[in-house]
Formats: C-alpha cells, sequence, structure tokens
C-alpha cells in the first residue's frame, strides 16, 4: 500500500517534526516556496515510510532512522580535495554555499538566492506519499548551488559540487540546466566528518544534443544518514552518462528518476556499491522511456562485506509512442561474508509493443577456481581475493573512458579495499 499514517511518531519523526517547526521562520523562501514546505512537512507528519510501502519494501526507514540529530550551529566544515584535479569546486559547507570562481560561460547562484526569490518553487515539494526524500528535502533545505549552462557552451573544466557536512542535520539542493549542443561533466561530491543526516536533492534539465557527465560519489562517515535524489530530464540525441559510486554511511537512500523525454535520447547508468560494516544502503531507479528511439543501459556492481546489507531496485517504464526503445539493465553482486545481504528488484513496464528491453541480476561468491589459479602462481589469498575484486568493480569504471575519471574513481576504489579488504 502506498498510503499510511502511524499512530504515534518515533523519536526520529517527532525532531524531523520539530526541526521544521523551529527552522522554517528562519528558512529562505516566498509564499511560494514556504507553502511547498508547508506542505512536505505535513506529509512528515504522517510518519516515515515502512516496508509496507512497495517503494520502501527493503529499506523500512521508520526502522533505519533511530534518530535524528539536532543542527549544529557551531558546526565548521571544510572543502575537501577536488576529485579531478583541476576542477572548479562549488562547495556547500554544513548547510552553507560559498560561491567561488567558476568556468567562462556557466551562471552560478546559490540556492538560498533562488528560494528566497520564489524562482525554485517549481522544485519544491513531493511526487507522491511514498517520496520521503524529497518531503524532508524540501520541508528543511536551506542553500546550495544552481549551475545554467547556456546553449552551445563547451564546458572543459569539471565542476565539483560539494556537499561536506560536519555534524547535525544538513538539507541541500542542486539545480542544473544544460543548453542545447552544450557540453559539461558535474562531479556531486557526499562526504563529511561527523555523525549526521544529510539530505541532498539534484535536479538535472539536458537540452537537445547536449552531453553531459555526471558523477555522484558518496562516501559519507560510518555514522551518516544519507537520503538521495538525482531528477534528471533528457532532451532530443542528448546523452547523459551518470556514475554513482556509494562507499560510506550507515543508511543510505540513493534515489535516481529519469525522464528521457526527446526522441533519440541515450542515457547510461553506471555504479558500484562498495558496502562493509553495518551499512544499509538502497539504490532505487525510476525510468521512463517517454519517446521513439531513445536507448538506455544501466549496469552497478556491488560488493558486500561484514554485515551490511544492499538493495538495488530499478524500474524501467516505456511509454505507448515510446516505440523502437533499447533498454537493458543488469545487477550484479559479490557476496564476501555469510553475514551480509543484498536484494534486487528490476522491473519492465512496457507499454509500447516495439521494443528491446531486458533486465538481469546475478548474486555470487568469489569464484573457488579463479582464486586457485591466482595462489597457484605464488599470489597470498588475500591478495589474491582483493584482486578478484577490484576486477570486479573496476571494470564498470572503466566503461566511462575517460582517463582522468577512470583514476580518480580506481584510487578511491583502492582506499575504500585498503580499510576494508
Amino acid at each position: 500500500m502506498n498510503v499510511h499514517t502511524q499512530t504515534s511518531h518515533t523519536p526520529a519523526e517527532d525532531a524531523l517534526i520539530q526541526a521544521f517547526a523551529e527552522r522554517a521562520g528562519a528558512l529562505p523562501g516566498d509564499a511560494a516556496v514556504t507553502a511547498k514546505r508547508e506542505e512536505a512537512a505535513e506529509l512528515l507528519k504522517r510518519g516515515l515510510p515502512t516496508r509496507r510501502m512497495e517503494a520502501w519494501h527493503y529499506t523500512d526507514l521508520r526502522r533505519l532512522l533511530s534518530k535524528v540529530p539536532g543542527f549544529d550551529a557551531s558546526a565548521s566544515a571544510a572543502s575537501v580535495e577536488p576529485l579531478l584535479q583541476g576542477s572548479a569546486i562549488l562547495p556547500v559547507l554544513n548547510g552553507a554555499a560559498e560561491k567561488r570562481e567558476t568556468p567562462e560561460g556557466v551562471a552560478v547562484a546559490t540556492v538560498a538566492d533562488r528560494l528566497a526569490d520564489g524562482s525554485l518553487a517549481q522544485l519544491m515539494g513531493y511526487d507522491g506519499f511514498d517520496d520521503t526524500v524529497s518531503a524532508v528535502n524540501s520541508a528543511l533545505a536551506s542553500d546550495g548551488f544552481t549551475l545554467d549552462i547556456p546553449a552551445g557552451v563547451q564546458v572543459t573544466t569539471p565542476i565539483e559540487l560539494q556537499n561536506v557536512q560536519a555534524g547535525g542535520q544538513v538539507h541541500t539542493r542542486f539545480a542544473v540546466s544544460v543548453g542545447e549542443k552544450a557540453k559539461a561533466t558535474i562531479v556531486e561530491r557526499q562526504t563529511g566528518s561527523g555523525e549526521a543526516l544529510v539530505s541532498s536533492i539534484s535536479n538535472l534539465e539536458v537540452g537537445d544534443d547536449a552531453d553531459v557527465v555526471w558523477l555522484i560519489v558518496q562516501e559519507q562517515p560510518e555514522g551518516t544518514s544519507h537520503l538521495g535524489r538525482i531528477n534528471i530530464t533528457i532532451g532530443a540525441r542528448a546523452n547523459v552518462t551518470l556514475f554513482v559510486m556509494n562507499a560510506g554511511g550507515k543508511l543510505v537512500r540513493q534515489e535516481i528518476r529519469v525522464v528521457a523525454q526527446g526522441v533519440d535520447s541515450q542515457f547510461r547508468l553506471r555504479g558500484v556499491n562498495m558496502l562493509a560494516g553495518e551499512t544499509h544502503c538502497d539504490v532505487t531507479m525510476v525510468l521512463d522511456h517517454a519517446a521513439p528511439n531513445t536507448i538506455s543501459t544501466e549496469t552497478f556492481r556491488n560488493v558486500v562485506t561484514d554485515r551490511a546489507q544492499g538493495v538495488f531496485q530499478g524500474q524501467i517504464r516505456v511509454a505507448r509512442d515510446a516505440q523502437k526503445t533499447d533498454a537493458k539493465m543488469a545487477c550484479n553482486t559479490l557476496l564476501l561474508s555469510d553475514e551480509g545481504g543484498f536484494s534486487s528488484k528490476p522491473e519492465l513496464e512496457i507499454f509500447a509493443d516495439d521494443v528491446a528491453c531486458g533486465h538481469g541480476a546475478t548474486v555470487t561468491e568469489i569464484e573457488a577456481d579463479h582464486l586457485f589459479y591466482l595462489m597457484a602462481r605464488g599470489i597470498d589469498e588475500k591478495t589474491a581475493r582483493g584482486l578478484l575484486v577490484k576486477a570486479f568493480i573496476a571494470e564498470v569504471i572503466e566503461e566511462l573512458e575517460s582517463e582522468p575519471i577512470v583514476e580518480a574513481l580506481e584510487a578511491k576504489l583502492d582506499a575504500w579495499f585498503s580499510e576494508h579488504g
């Protein structure tokens, strides 16, 4: 069922409701934004979703989000080193945007300013009773950045949007518009140093014939709960590549919502979930093919160790008019622990009759024969296992084809394995 009302609130639910009550007057926004905030706060009063909500069946947020920290006005965060050398960095430090110089031709504004004048009101709110991530963020978002890349602009410098928390609650927004025939690489970093509740929503609008690469690198500390969402609309003949890396956090929900709106558009999703400790990580994607001759491929690779739990829910929906759609989705998981687990739920919903669509999912352990092959050549077992696991993940990273991006992500992979391998 998709609607529920709790008879009593958990401490975490009370904390979210109280946070809005205390901060509503100080949050940026005109009358339209304020109305959207109040509507979102009302949804939170219904309670956080449980397994009875289909979209949250594998992530009982009401149970898993056991506590919500307060806002820490004294917390101070510092910008981190860029993922890609030479990137233009736009940091949001514990919820406050710090405007810096950006590549020529790119218009940048703070979300606080855009909320205050009401120009972001249409992005606030939520899509339905199960859209809790949007509701939390719409109610409490305070700052972030908006980027406008005009038509025809080829941005050669990567732009890195950093959301760096230092504890407490942090609620941010990013909104990027890429004009016709424009090109850009955007890096979204989600990281920090304290125990926190972080919500972050990104909106990406891609014009006709544009080309965008967007990387999400989530590496929150082990005590942080992270609620993320990216909404993407793709124009005609445009190409979008989205790469998602989850390598941290205690409770992570990363939602991906894509609409292939224009004819002949292409969407490529690649992702890796590297899960250790007590992490619970849920990646939920809904992709709408809304126009003819659209192409999409989605591949996730997951490594699970210790007592970590992972989820991938992927739904591809093909509209009646979206003939000649070509869509393929795969989720492959490597379990390194008997106590860890991973749930995969691929779905196809097709209303067109001339399409090529498919999905698949696998869960396995390290192949004993492969391990024996390496050990028979003098490699110790730990090193051999590490080589096999890294090869399993690196195959997806290398599909990105950009050498600087591949090297940066493989460095993150090596750092994670040095700690958890």
